[in-house]
C-alpha cells in the first residue's frame, strides 16, 4: 500500500514540475500555454484515476481472496469442533451406560 501511495505522490510531483517548467519555458502565447496546461492537467487526472482504480481493484481482489480463505478455514474448524463434540457425547453416553450397568450390579449384591 505504501508503494502505491509513493507512486501517486510521484505522479503528482512529476506533473507539478512538468507544468511549472512548461510555463516557464513556453514559447507560445498565454492562451496556448493555458490550453496545454489544461490538457496536461486532464491527462494527469485521468492517469491518477486509472492508477487509483487499478489499486482499488487489486485491494478488492486480495480482500475477496482472503475472505474466501477465512470462510473455508472457519467452516473446516466448525466441522472439526462438531465432530469432536459428537465424539465426546458418544464417549459420555458409553460411560453412562457402563456406570448404569455397574450400578445395577451393586444394587443386586
Amino acid at each position: 500500500m505504501k508503494n502505491n501511495t509513493n507512486l501517486i505522490a510521484g505522479i503528482l510531483s512529476g506533473a507539478a514540475v512538468g507544468l511549472t517548467l512548461g510555463v516557464l519555458y513556453a514559447p507560445d502565447k498565454g492562451s496556448e500555454t493555458r490550453k496545454k496546461i489544461r490538457e496536461k492537467a486532464i491527462d494527469t487526472k485521468d492517469t491518477i484515476v486509472e492508477k487509483s482504480t487499478a489499486i482499488a481493484d487489486q485491494i478488492t481482489s486480495k480482500l475477496s481472496t482472503r475472505k474466501n480463505g477465512f470462510e473455508q478455514e472457519l467452516d473446516q474448524m466448525l466441522s472439526n469442533v462438531d465432530s469432536k463434540s459428537d465424539d465426546a457425547i458418544s464417549a459420555l453416553e458409553r460411560k453412562l451406560k457402563q456406570l448404569k450397568k455397574e450400578n445395577g450390579r451393586v444394587k443386586m449384591n
